[in-house]
């Protein structure tokens, strides 16, 4: 039996008006009497026998109307005469309108009647039965809502083929009741569940299973069907291990853009706490990312069904529909993303430790065709959200600044000392290391940290937030779901400026905005970067014209990275040439830890990688990038 629905309050109308005109038989005025203290609660002034001519009292009449509302006695009904009343000799029969407003405003309007009999000594007398509520209600039968599901829209790539179809599930639990061993279930459980990968919490099993029913089923994972039965063997004979099969909204794989797509789910107590006029327990509910975000439009409009029930002598429930609101099927979600791109992405996450965020856009119209969380972030999205230093990838727009402002070219040269003091605050480069006066494109392949702090005052404050606003940095574009755009350094001190023109200082980036950069240098302009089509997001925001010559220099430059700099690991990759900056990125005052980040392109692909506490962008990005265009180029 479905759950049914209740609240609102009872509004009981009656609309009579005109019908004293109609005619000036008692049996209109019994109607009339009637109907109204029906609408007043007070039945006391109308007489009353059943249908097989029995005397019933005026209170057990209404606390029958009452009883067979069931579902609906909170809901507004309104209740007129539909017509004059028909007489055959004792019997006169007065049609009625029955106009309930159910839950959403769902109107339902259908006609009955109520029959009179004249009785000697009573006069008119209302012949009570349960058809008088609605044609079809029988004695021991109420009205009951029922939820009609909408079927959920789902989330489709640029081509309109869908992201999100149903996959077969099976969700593992313990039973208290039948658990022998506890400790020996815990490590049983934990062993199975690394065979696929799946980091399962037990330790507070204990716990959950003492507060818990004996026959109660304590969820602990829901597995693709596929992974489950790579472990079928080791848990199905565990005593305790109870399960549960089902078919659920998924992506392709466990990890396909996980934390950008989000969830589909049971409706949580907190979903229904929030949302009590639109959820009810059982209702499947978006949580994180577009299906969190998009709900509303996905899930649709659900219908609504009211019944005529009876519970038989079997305990079984009878439903008679007698009226239906059919639901309204949820719209599909657009996107840009792409499959191949994005399991490239996700395969390259796959094999570093640290938590690391990916997002690939293609350059030639901004499309974001990959954003990857790994491994197994869950709903972290920090490939749109995050907000962390760029580390030397800054070195980018820094190098666009100077080399549009004509402060440098790329044949300039610029010392790259070991070491360089701006007003008492000293910068190093890694690994201590000094290439003296060289070309700036030497420092920028290399990365010196040096050079880049010397010329901060070449650059200025106005010029690096010039050159950042130009590549979308801090921009006020939007994608159709949250994604950080960027904060800049205002570099008010000498020492902040210096450290804002190599990434560091207080400027903060997510990878989508360095990408969106990367891609704007590849392009030659900025255009925002899209991820949402329908419903295309406002305000995409402006594009923006980059300087012809500092671009080409740059797209050099980060070439040269490639080739005789930081990131010659990618070198060897098929494919086009990649271009592209490593960083290494300081993050918390007195620790020696730092992230690690790769900007760059190939063909019409911008990248941006980032690994948490991943060290120098050589040591983490760079291979996460080989992994990513090695797959892609297959």
């Amino acid at each position: 039996m479905r759950r049914p629905i209740i609240g609102l309050t009872t509004l009981l109308v009656l609309v009579t008006g005109g019908l004293a005109g109609c005619s000036g038989e008692e049996s209109q005025d019994t109607v009339v009497a009637f109907l109204n203290g029906w609408k007043s609660g007070d039945l006391s002034k109308v007489g009353f026998v059943t249908a097989d001519g029995g005397k019933i009292s005026s209170a057990d009449v209404l606390t029958g109307i009452k009883d067979f509302y069931g579902d609906l006695k909170d809901q507004p009904l309104a209740v007129s005469v539909a017509g004059d009343p028909k007489t055959t000799g004792d019997i006169a029969t007065t049609p009625i309108d029955l106009k309930w407003t159910l839950p959403g405003n769902v109107k339902w309007e259908y006609k009955s009647s109520v029959q009179m009999t004249k009785r000697s000594g009573d006069g008119w007398q209302v012949i009570w039965e349960p058809a008088v509520l609605h044609p079809t209600l029988e004695r021991g039968e109420k009205f009951r809502l029922r939820r009609v599901a909408a079927e959920r829209g789902t989330i489709l790539d640029a081509s309109g083929k869908a992201l999100i179809g149903p996959q077969k599930v099976v969700t593992i639990g313990v039973s208290p009741e039948k658990i022998k061993d506890l400790k020996s279930l815990s490590g049983s459980l934990t062993a199975a569940f690394k065979k696929v990968s799946v980091d399962v919490d037990v330790a507070g099993l204990k716990e959950r299973v003492g507060k818990a029913d004996p026959g109660a089923f304590l969820e602990l994972v829901t597995l693709r069907r596929a992974d489950y039965d790579k472990i079928r063997d080791a848990v199905r004979p565990l005593p305790g291990t109870v399960f549960r099969e089902e078919t659920r909204q998924l992506a392709p794989t466990r990890v396909f853009a996980r934390a950008l797509l989000g969830t589909v789910d049971p409706a949580t107590k907190e979903d229904l706490d929030k949302r009590p006029e639109e959820l009810t327990a059982g209702d499947q509910v978006g949580h994180g990312g577009l299906q969190g975000k998009y709900d509303p439009v996905l899930r649709g409009t659900p219908g609504l069904s009211v019944v005529v029930s009876a519970e038989a002598a079997d305990e079984s429930v009878q439903d008679e529909p007698v009226f239906t609101a059919k639901p309204v099927a949820g719209k599909n979600i657009k996107i840009t993303l792409d499959t191949a791109t994005q399991n490239a992405a996700d395969q390259a996450l796959v094999a570093e430790k640290q938590p690391s965020s990916m997002v690939a856009l293609r350059i030639s119209d901004g499309a974001v065709l990959a954003v990857a969380n790994g491994p197994d972030a869950g709903g972290v999205n920090t490939a749109l959200t995050g907000q962390v230093p760029p580390g030397s990838t800054y070195k980018m727009v820094s190098a666009y600044g100077l080399l549009a402002s004509a402060k440098v070219t790329a044949d300039s040269t610029v010392n790259c000392p070991k070491t360089v003091t701006v007003d008492g605050r000293t910068f190093k480069n890694s690994h201590d290391e000094e290439l003296g006066k060289v070309p700036f494109h030497v420092d920028f392949a290399k990365s010196c940290n040096t050079a880049f702090a010397g010329l901060a005052p070449k650059l200025g404050a106005e010029g690096l937030a010039s050159a950042s606003s130009a590549l979308g940095i801090g921009g006020g574009w939007n994608i159709g779901i949250d994604a950080y755009t960027g904060k800049v350094s205002d570099g008010a001190t000498g020492p902040e400026l210096a450290a804002a023109t190599f990434g560091q200082g207080s400027t903060a980036v997510s990878p989508i905005s360095m990408a969106a950069a990367t891609a704007a240098v590849a392009k030659g302009g900025f255009q925002p970067p899209k991820l949402v089509l329908d419903p295309a997001p406002a305000a995409a925001g402006p594009t923006t014209a980059l300087d012809p010559n500092a671009v080409t220099a740059l797209r050099s430059m980060m070439r040269e990275v490639v080739t005789g700099g930081t990131g010659t690991a990618l070198k060897s990759v098929p494919g086009k040439p990649v271009y592209g900056k490593t960083g290494t990125a300081e993050f918390a005052e007195g620790s020696d830890a730092t992230h690690s980040w790769f900007i760059g392109y190939q063909g019409d692909v911008a990248f941006a990688v980032m690994v948490q506490k991943g060290g120098a962008g050589a040591e983490a990005a760079v291979p996460i990038v080989k992994r990513f265009l090695t797959t892609l180029n297959r």
